[in-house]
């Protein structure tokens, strides 16, 4: 199997996607067939037996051994739980907790394996020149990629955030790996221009960059395992018998975690919906329930930060496996660009999609905590209120699991404001006043980031193309 650009017809393996990122036609990779597996042989196996497996399908030029390698390197002491991500049944919820990584989101349970990924691909494909990696982050991405890639060799990486656009602890994060081959760019826009900015710079003619973004099928990949891992789960509690269909409530910006969802359901993962859960810059939700992609709206602020975004990249590889036509698809795609909007004529029966608001979501994270003694973030909160829609408005009462994204600790004020403390006092005594009042450890790299303290310095995006002509070499 190979891997094409959703915009023309092409094909390289894998290993060459990875390396590139993004195609040069401005398409992102997808591999030509998703294949099929015998999921209910994955049934009992550890994370890294189920990891191995899908990588091995859906990455296949990769041999056994460098997988083996990837992943060794990847899923061991970085990750506090056992098995690198972990199950939660509160009441009749189960929350998919994939925070227990180094920076305490999800993007952690791909971005410590896609430098390895990387770095087996370079030497697979004789690559001997340096790789940048560039990546738009609206909050979580940057801290992951930043943390992931620092300890990889040949490999530098520069990061643009919206500057305001995150929160205290995520910028803190970002700022604590400013190094020699790291940087970090405060940018003056939302995370829309970021990422338009990253894409333009792939279509220049700078030499050896990559991405860590979702639009890196490197990065895409590793996301599926934990929608098999969290199934077996269901299956090991006995909620559910292997074989039974089950829903995913996913918080969903970018499309890049529940389209691995989608990846899923396609290799035979029995998948009943999957809920896409958007804050009120609910341009999927629209999508979905219209077949009109309509990005010319009001950009808004909200408290789950990671999700305000009004370009939702991945969506162009669902919008290929929908279309099997990269003709079409390249259209969408023009006519984003030029009009902002597009239209489709294809079926999405799979997705749900509804929004919450940030009061809906504070709201549910103040009965989660007041119900249960249980701490989510905004981003799940977004995906548990927009579940409790689902459940209103269908009467569907298959076993669902929902996806809880990053630690309540990388988004304080909501998390005080919600257990009604005061927010307006600085976020690192807030956590040691949520600390208390919940009974909850506060993470270790809280603690460590809180000990030195970074100022930001906002950029503009000329000044950021500035930066990149003077140190990345043309072709």
């Amino acid at each position: 199997m190979y891997y094409s650009s959703t915009r023309c017809k092409k094909n390289i393996t894998a290993s060459k996607a990875i390396i590139e990122g993004i195609s040069d036609d401005g398409g992102l990779y997808i591999i030509n067939e998703i294949p099929k597996i015998d999921y209910k042989s994955l049934h009992g196996k550890t994370y890294k037996e189920i990891a191995k497996v899908i990588l091995k399908n859906l990455l296949p030029d990769y041999t056994d051994s460098e997988l083996d390698y990837c992943l060794s390197m990847s899923y061991d002491k970085k990750f506090e739980t056992k098995e690198v991500v972990d199950v939660k049944k509160i009441n009749n919820y189960h929350y998919l907790e994939l925070y227990h990584g180094p920076t305490l989101a999800f993007k952690d349970v791909a971005l410590t394996i896609l430098p390895y990924l990387l770095e087996v691909a370079k030497k697979k494909n004789n690559v001997t020149e340096k790789t940048t990696i560039l990546t738009a982050t609206s909050g979580d991405t940057g801290s992951a990629a930043l943390s992931g890639f620092s300890s990889v060799n040949g490999i530098d990486i520069i990061v643009f955030y919206p500057n305001g656009g995150v929160s205290k602890i995520q910028e803190q994060q970002m700022l604590s790996f400013e190094s020699n081959s790291a940087k970090t760019f405060a940018i003056k826009g939302n995370f829309d221009d970021c990422q338009t900015f990253v894409k333009k710079v792939f279509s220049e003619d700078f030499k050896g960059l990559s991405s860590a973004n979702s639009i890196n099928v490197g990065r895409l990949v590793p996301q599926v395992v934990y929608y098999f891992y969290a199934y077996y789960k269901l299956v090991s509690d006995k909620t559910i018998k292997l074989g039974d269909k089950i829903n995913f409530t996913v918080p969903t910006g970018n499309f890049g975690d529940i389209l691995a969802g989608y990846y899923a359901k396609e290799m035979g993962l029995p998948i009943n919906k999957l809920i896409c859960a958007s804050n009120i810059n609910k341009v999927l939700t629209d999508f979905f329930n219209t077949k009109v992609y309509d990005r010319k709206r009001e950009f808004l602020k909200t408290i789950s930060p990671s999700m305000d975004i009004l370009i939702s990249s991945n969506l162009e590889r669902l919008l290929y496996f929908k279309a099997k036509d990269e003709n079409k698809v390249k259209k969408y795609m023009d006519d984003l660009k030029t009009t902002g909007v597009f239209k489709v004529d294809e079926s999405y029966d799979e997705f749900y999609a509804d929004y919450a608001s940030d009061s809906e979501a504070l709201d549910k994270i103040k009965r989660e905590f007041k119900e249960n003694k249980y701490l989510i973030d905004p981003h799940t909160a977004v995906a548990s209120s927009v579940y409790e829609k689902y459940v209103k408005a269908t009467n569907d009462l298959t076993p669902t699991v929902i996806l809880s994204t990053a630690s309540p600790y990388k988004f304080i004020k909501s998390i005080s404001s919600a257990l009604d403390l005061d927010s307006s006092l600085d976020e690192f005594d807030l956590i040691d006043m949520v600390s208390k009042k919940s009974n909850t450890k506060i993470p270790e790299v809280i603690t460590s980031i809180r000990k030195n303290i970074r100022t930001n310095h906002p950029e503009t995006l000329e000044g950021a193309h500035k930066y990149l002509e003077e140190n990345l070499l043309r072709k």
